[in-house]
Formats: structure tokens, sequence, C-alpha cells
């Protein structure tokens, strides 16, 4: 007889799931804030560890690339993704200031800073989001049950409650994405809000106030 396929993860991800749920709101805005900023000249930086790592740098990758439809670039780097200056770094000032030096570095007023750790307490993400703070930065936070060191550090946080860092780390995956679907839309909306400033005209269909 065939062994019974293990479903215990799929049970966790589909009850972790139904609570990531009340989230959208939250990434909808994300997507449009961070279409703004992008969208004005700013910059995302984004950094995590291990399975966290891949995540933030899925996340640069599909604003730098594209996620669905073509449209321009915009900056976003992850922070852990320059091995050099990493390695570097960690060698002469320790690894508690990987991601706050490169912070220093590139971060400026207006930018965001989107930090993922499932645990929430990783003592390099905690420095750079001080530094981001510092830099008159915003800090954002994708991380793992509430509460947590990281999310008492940003300004704003999205706290997966799950039973395995597995799940968390899958949940992340699915509010990078939906980030993304707003993020899109949001960008086609500032740039058709910045062309209307440059030319002057209205939207279509406004008309006039008074009679």
């Amino acid at each position: 007889m065939k062994p019974v396929t293990d479903v215990t993860h799929c049970d966790d991800l589909m009850k972790a799931l139904e609570g990531f749920r009340a989230n959208a709101p939250l990434l909808e805005r994300w997507g449009t804030v961070l279409a703004g900023r992008l969208g004005d000249g700013a910059r995302l930086l984004a950094a995590g560890n291990g399975g966290s790592a891949a995540q933030a740098q899925h996340l640069t990758a599909e604003l730098v690339g594209r996620y669905r439809e073509d449209r321009p670039a915009y900056s976003a780097l992850a922070l852990h993704a320059d091995t050099s200056a990493t390695t570097a770094i960690a060698n002469d000032y320790g690894v508690q200031e990987i991601f706050a030096r490169q912070v220093a570095a590139h971060g400026r007023p207006r930018d965001i800073l989107m930090l993922l750790s499932t645990s929430g307490a990783s003592a390099n993400l905690l420095v750079a989001a001080t530094e981001a703070h510092r830099l008159g930065m915003t800090v954002w936070a994708l991380t793992g049950p509430a509460p947590n060191s990281l999310e008492a550090a940003a300004d704003e946080t999205l706290s997966v409650s799950a039973t395995s860092a597995a799940t968390v780390q899958e949940l992340h995956l699915v509010a990078v994405h939906m980030l993304c679907e707003s993020f899109d839309p949001a960008v086609r909306r500032h740039t058709e809000a910045q062309r209307r400033r440059r030319t002057g005209r209205r939207p279509a269909g406004a008309g006039r106030a008074g009679g």
C-alpha cells in the first residue's frame, strides 16, 4: 500500500490564509502609496534573511521588471543581493550592520524600506529600521505572529498568524503578489494625474461647478 501523503502543511496554510484575507485593504493601500512614491522618484529598499531574503528579492524584481503588464521600470534594491557589500560590511562592522550600512548609503527621505522576517526578531533588520527612520524613510514590515520587535520598530506591519515559519513565508509571497496587483493600477492612475498636472487638462467627463 502506498503511504498516505501528509497534508497537514496544506491544512495549516489554508487555515492561515483565511485570516490573511483581512490584510487586503492594507496591501492595496501600500501598493497605492508605493506607486506614488516611486512614481515621484523615490526608491524601495528591501531586505530579509534566508527565505525572507528570497521573498524581498522577489518583490524588487517585480518592480524593476514587471508583474503582469508592461510598464516603466521602478527603482527597487534588495540589500542582501550585493554579496560583496554585505560580506565586507559584516567583516568590518558586524553582521547586525549589513543592512543599516546600505540603508545609510542608498536611503533618502520618502524612500520606503520593506523588511521581511518570520520571527520579527532579526537584529540586522531592527538596526536597519532605526537607520531608515533617522533618514526620514518609511518602514514597512512583513512578519510572523505579533507581537514582535520588528512590528514595534516599523511604521506599519503585516503580521501573519501561522504555526510555522514555512507557512509565514508562503503568505509573505502572497502579500508580495497582492501588493504588486495594487501597485500596477495605482501607477497608471499616478501617471495620468502627473500628465494632467503638466498639461492642465481636467479628467474626461469633469464638469464645471455651479450653474
